[in-house]
């Protein structure tokens, strides 16, 4: 065969072993799993990091406030040095709608070594601590919830004990109106099921840990036994950093996607998806060179090569590479097809997956390259820049 012809093979057997041997992550069948209603509701502290969130506030925030709760909950939401009026925005928001009771604390500039939406968790928790809740609801300022969100969660998480989760997840459901939303969205979740299969986070002694951080359901002491957040203090990718803590002091943990929790940030451009991807690509990769230099052939083979492999054996009449790369494009096109299904996208974007996962491949490169800028990871004007030796990211000055 033609070296062509074995690089179509290559990949095919590579989405051979992804369809039936990384846990089924091309399945969406992961949902809120539905439990019988505690018989006394748990109290629960809602802890909502947000920064220049004024734009997102009036549709997030009076969907947290106006939640059908039965037990006692509360909302924290830490105003963390926003530049456009977010704190008084939240208060005359909580005034206007009333429902569950808010408070607004702002805790200054991070302290050296924590990154931004940490240090106002750490703040968060700490108030929400002092009246002793049973759980805490971590969400970020831009996730809308349906009335029986909270409810929901905390029935999903059962009692304590080895049938009871201490850690509930649920990825959001992202924005898709916008033509790079559509064509980039469903592929970010689709790329974060294959690494983190969620049918493995989901199972007893899995070594597998992920959550989605816009919604996560915390158990207060496991919170206690894995120390957080000041375990996870310097965690760029905050989620993943979580439920690994809180698995590996003994939690439980689950992670679906999400029915009734929703995104509402929008990324009508190009350039706004780059950004959230690029920003902790390289991170996602432990600022390792040696596994970036593994990801990007491997990227290659597994989603350029197929249809590339497929036009050049038709080209030069190459049987056995055409039938290989057209092989290995339909199997993966056919596990897409489920995350357009639960976007409810046309299914007619299935085929252009190895586009999109050739923009993802330049945002990875780009975020590397930015890290050895020294720009490092930046959101909301704030940039972290190499980690110290100890592993401790250093915010730019300035920012």
């Amino acid at each position: 065969m033609s070296a062509v012809a074995w690089i179509a093979v290559g990949s095919l057997i590579a989405w051979g072993w992804l369809l039936l041997g990384q846990g089924f992550y091309w399945r969406t069948d992961q949902r809120l799993p539905r439990l019988t209603d505690p018989v006394s509701w748990p109290s629960v502290a809602v802890v909502v990091p947000a920064r220049d969130e004024a734009d997102m506030l009036p549709v997030s925030l009076p969907s947290l406030l106006v939640q059908d709760y039965p037990g006692e909950a509360w909302i924290i939401l830490v105003d963390d040095c926003s530049g456009d009026g977010t704190g008084r925005l939240a208060r005359e928001l909580g005034g206007r709608f009333g429902g569950l009771p808010l408070t607004v604390v702002e805790p200054g500039e991070p302290e050296a070594g924590w990154t931004g939406k940490l240090w106002a968790l750490r703040h968060g928790i700490a108030l929400a601590r002092r009246r002793k809740p049973d759980f805490l609801l971590l969400t970020d300022a831009d996730i809308a919830h349906e009335p029986d969100s909270l409810r929901n969660l905390v029935a999903a998480a059962g009692t304590e004990g080895p049938d009871g989760f201490d850690l509930v997840s649920q990825m959001a459901r992202l924005r898709v109106e916008s033509f790079w939303e559509r064509l980039v969205v469903p592929a970010f979740v689709y790329f974060f099921g294959q690494l983190y299969p969620f049918r493995r986070v989901n199972r007893a002694r899995s070594r597998t840990a992920a959550a989605a951080g816009g919604c996560v359901l915390l158990r207060t002491q496991a919170a206690e036994r894995a120390r957080i957040p000041e375990s996870i203090r310097q965690a760029v990718i905050d989620d993943v950093s979580l439920a690994r803590q809180v698995r590996g002091a003994g939690g439980r943990i689950w992670l679906g996607l999400a029915d009734r929790v929703d995104s509402v940030r929008p990324y009508p451009r190009l350039k706004h998806l780059w950004r959230m991807v690029a920003r902790s690509a390289y991170a996602q990769l432990r600022h390792s060179p040696l596994l970036l230099a593994g990801t990007v052939p491997g990227l290659l083979l597994v989603y350029v090569a197929p249809p590339a492999t497929l036009v050049a054996g038709l080209a030069t009449g190459d049987g056995a590479a055409a039938w290989a790369g057209g092989a290995a494009w339909a199997v993966m096109t056919a596990t897409y097809l489920p995350m357009l299904s639960y976007y409810r996208q046309s299914l007619w974007l299935g085929p252009l997956l190895p586009f999109t996962a050739a923009l993802y491949l330049l945002m990875t490169v780009d975020s590397a390259v930015q890290h050895y800028r020294g720009r490092g990871a930046a959101w909301k004007g704030r940039t972290y820049a190499r980690p110290d030796p100890d592993g401790t990211p250093e915010a730019a000055p300035g920012r």
